[in-house]
C-alpha cells in the first residue's frame, strides 16, 4: 500500500460520530478471512457513504482504498473498487451520465467552515439538538462533503486507468464503470478502447464507458466498437452498439442497428457490475436517441 500522511481520524466525523474506527476497518479489507472483509465493507459502507451521504471522513478514505486496489496482494480488489465508487459518487446513478461535476457541485465552495462546524455540532455534540437551526446550511454542507469525496477520487483517476489493464476482469470492468464519471482524465478514451477482447465483462463495461464520453468518437474508439459488434458475447455486442448509437448516431453501422433491434426484440437481460441501468435499459436509451 502506498504511504501517505494519515489524517487525525479521531477528529474527523462519519455518519455515526468519530471516525477513529475507520483505520481498523480499512486494514481489515486486507484480511485473508472473507467474513472479516465482509464486515469491514459493511461497516465502511454505513460510516462513510451512509444512504449516499458523504461525511468529512469520506474524502480521506479514498486514498487508502486506491492503495488497496493498487496492491495485487489485496483480496477481492473488485469489491474495494466497488466501495471506492460508492464513496466517490454516493447515490448518483448512471442515468445522470454524462456527468458534469462543475454543475453538480455548484455552490459547494461557498460553504464556510462555520457552516460545517454548526452542522457537526447539532448532529454529534448538542444534548438537545435543534435541526431547524441548521436547515439553511445543511444541504450545502452535505454537497461540500460530496464534492470533497469526488475531487479526492478525481486526483487518483490516473490509477483507475491502470486497473483497466488488470488481468482480473471484474476489477477492470468496475474500473471502466468508475472512469466514466471522470471524463477529463487524459488518455481515457484510448485506454477504454484498448481493453482486451479476451475479458468479456471488462470489454462490455469499457464499451458503456465509451458510450458516455463527450463528443464524437476517435478512430481508435470506432475501430474497437465496430470490432465488438461481431463478438460472441452478447453483452459485448450490445454495449458496442449502444456506444456507437450514442456517439455517432448519424453514421451508425448497419450491424450496430441490427444488434440493437435484436436485443430489444429479445429483451436482452442482465446488467453489468458498476452500472445501475440494465442492458435492456441502455438499449432502450440508444434506440430513443436514434428516434426509434
Amino acid at each position: 500500500m502506498r504511504r501517505s500522511s494519515s489524517p487525525d481520524w479521531a477528529r474527523l466525523h462519519h455518519a455515526h460520530g468519530s471516525a477513529e474506527d475507520v483505520p481498523g476497518q480499512l486494514a481489515a479489507l486486507s484480511s485473508t478471512d472473507p467474513a472479516v472483509r465482509g464486515a469491514a465493507v459493511s461497516a465502511l459502507s454505513g460510516n462513510v457513504h451512509h444512504q449516499g451521504t458523504r461525511w468529512p471522513a469520506s474524502a480521506h478514505v479514498v486514498a487508502p482504498l486506491v492503495a488497496l486496489a493498487d496492491c495485487p496482494a489485496t483480496p477481492d480488489r473488485a469489491t474495494v473498487v466497488h466501495l471506492l465508487h460508492a464513496v466517490a459518487l454516493g447515490g448518483l446513478r448512471d442515468d445522470v451520465l454524462p456527468f458534469d461535476p462543475v454543475r453538480a457541485f455548484a455552490g459547494a465552495d461557498r460553504v464556510q467552515p462555520s457552516d460545517e462546524a454548526a452542522v457537526l455540532r447539532v448532529l454529534f455534540e448538542d444534548e438537545d439538538p435543534d435541526p431547524d437551526s441548521i436547515a439553511d446550511v445543511a444541504d450545502g454542507v452535505a454537497l461540500r462533503w460530496a464534492a470533497d469525496a469526488y475531487r479526492a477520487a478525481e486526483r487518483h483517476a490516473p490509477s483507475f486507468l491502470t486497473w483497466l489493464r488488470d488481468p482480473e476482469p471484474a476489477l477492470a470492468g468496475r474500473a471502466a464503470a468508475l472512469l466514466t464519471w471522470f471524463p477529463e482524465v487524459p488518455g481515457l478514451a484510448t485506454a477504454l478502447a484498448a481493453v482486451g477482447f479476451d475479458r468479456d465483462a471488462a470489454r462490455a463495461s469499457g464499451n458503456l464507458a465509451l458510450a458516455f464520453l463527450p463528443g464524437p468518437p476517435g478512430s481508435d474508439e470506432v475501430a474497437a466498437l465496430t470490432a465488438c459488434l461481431a463478438a460472441t458475447d452478447e453483452a459485448v455486442r450490445v454495449t458496442a452498439a449502444v456506444a456507437l448509437a450514442r456517439r455517432q448516431a448519424t453514421a451508425l453501422p448497419e450491424e450496430a442497428l441490427t444488434v440493437l433491434v435484436h436485443a430489444d426484440a429479445d429483451e436482452v437481460a442482465g446488467a453489468l457490475p458498476g452500472w445501475d441501468r440494465s442492458l435492456r435499459g441502455h438499449v432502450a436509451l440508444a434506440l430513443r436517441r436514434l428516434g426509434l
